[in-house]
């Protein structure tokens, strides 16, 4: 089995998690915060759902400069809007990686700052760190938020506390 074979069965099951978990996020209070230093509800559930963008970043650039300040938007707009996104960008991101080689996701990937070099590491291991282990960081995050607006928790490793998927 190659690394591009493994990591896409960890891709499928987490990107599967994470459309249901953005299928849950409500439209009607998306400036609502858990706490003054976190991040708006709204904000945070379009950051997961553009984080699959990253994961192309590092499979199609050998480095990225973040000192370069090249952000996209985070404005929540609507949930349709989030998940349209969202499809379209782990897409983009399962192609990528269904194509790469074992030789290329070996060779390393740097993140930088400017002349700063913050990471730099095989290309397989900042796909799954930076990108994988973000995005269900993140997720887990807005996991908080659906609880606190009393909105169900979906199982994403078993079942929560709102689905007991039967037991």
């Amino acid at each position: 089995m190659t690394i591009a074979e493994i990591l896409l069965q960890d891709f499928d099951h987490e990107m599967a998690g994470t459309r249901t978990t953005l299928e849950r996020i409500p439209e009607t209070n998306p400036d609502f915060k858990c706490h003054d230093k976190s991040m708006p509800m709204g904000r945070l559930a379009v950051h997961v759902a553009t984080l699959a963008r990253f994961g192309t970043t590092v499979l199609t650039t050998d480095v990225l400069d973040l000192g370069a300040g090249k952000f996209p938007s985070m404005v929540f707009e609507s949930r349709e809007k989030l998940l349209a996104d969202f499809d379209a960008l782990a897409a983009e991101a399962r192609g990528h990686l269904a194509s790469a080689s074992d030789e290329y996701l070996q060779k390393n990937w740097k993140l930088v700052w400017g002349d700063k070099t913050l990471v730099d590491a095989p290309r397989s291991a900042m796909y799954r760190n930076m990108f994988f282990n973000h995005l269900i960081h993140h997720r887990a995050q807005l996991g908080v938020y659906l609880r606190l607006n009393d909105v169900p928790v979906p199982p994403l490793y078993g079942p929560s506390a709102d689905d007991s998927m039967g037991f």
